[in-house]
């Protein structure tokens, strides 16, 4: 069993039982899935070459090949036209969403430059978190020196909560760095 899906079960449901007074075990908000995205602009969407290094180098990300997305129709101010891959993404859920929820915790996010918190308005309405990442160097299987160019990615952890007090109690509870209160304001 993955160590973060042990300490949701010993930690977190204790308390989001005493919290918000659930009687029912599986009524407590868990995490449901992963989705993590990579978008291409123009330039990078042409370019065969670069298409197979960003979905090489999403693949040991998250361990998972990642799947093509095209654009469904026709943009023409974009010079998009219909059928072009626009990025890519994968879905994960299980041991993998758990493996890759637990590195993202312990070895990314710290590694994010100037950082002091993720902030509780990336926590919507309905309890999902969503993270913006600048540069995929941040993710230890990436190795700098064999970097051709730097892309960002967008990493979205759904989960089962009804609002965005419970999300964000169960996010904190698994060990989501974010801003304190205080921090938040200023």
């Amino acid at each position: 069993m993955p160590k973060l899906k042990e300490k949701y079960i010993k930690e977190v449901i204790p308390h989001m039982k005493e919290k918000f007074g659930y009687k029912n075990n599986l009524a407590i908000p868990k995490l449901e899935k992963v989705v993590v995205n990579v978008g291409f602009n123009r330039d990078i969407s042409g370019d065969k070459n670069k298409i197979a290094t960003i979905e090489n180098n999403l693949a040991r990300i998250v361990g998972q090949k990642p799947v093509r997305t095209k654009a469904k129709q026709a943009i023409s101010a974009f010079k998009i036209r219909q059928g072009m891959v626009i990025g890519m993404m994968v879905t994960l859920r299980g041991k993998r969403m758990y493996d890759f929820v637990d590195k993202l915790i312990n070895a990314t996010i710290p590694c994010f430059r100037d950082f002091r918190g993720l902030s509780q308005q990336s926590v919507d309405k309905n309890g999902n978190l969503t993270i913006g990442i600048k540069e995929h160097l941040v993710f230890p299987e990436i190795k700098v020196d064999e970097v051709e160019f730097i892309h960002g990615l967008e990493v979205i952890i759904q989960t089962t909560a009804k609002t965005r007090e419970e999300g964000y109690a169960l996010l904190k509870g698994l060990g989501f760095p974010f801003k304190s209160d205080a921090n938040q304001r200023e």
